[in-house]
């Protein structure tokens, strides 16, 4: 039960980007906040996908997780 409840907190928080990013101007994906929050959503997803033995799952959220991680290492060098 408590790894549903980590892939749906993973999942909202994936979701929750998203749709700020769409609706809100200063939260977009040149932001700390938006990479932070889906390095934080893409790590709980890939848990949550390891525990199901799910991996094409487990590809998507490292990479999302990379890209995120990349990006927020840009940010904050500049």
């Amino acid at each position: 039960m408590i790894n549903l409840i980590i892939g749906i907190i993973g999942m909202i928080l994936i979701l929750m980007a998203f749709i700020l990013d769409e609706f809100v101007d200063k939260f977009n994906q040149n932001t700390l906040q938006y990479n932070l929050t889906n390095i934080l959503g893409s790590g709980l997803l890939t848990y949550y996908a390891y525990t199901l033995n799910s991996v094409p799952f487990i590809i998507l959220n490292i990479a999302w997780f990379l890209a995120a991680g990349y990006k927020l290492i840009r940010i904050v060098r500049k």
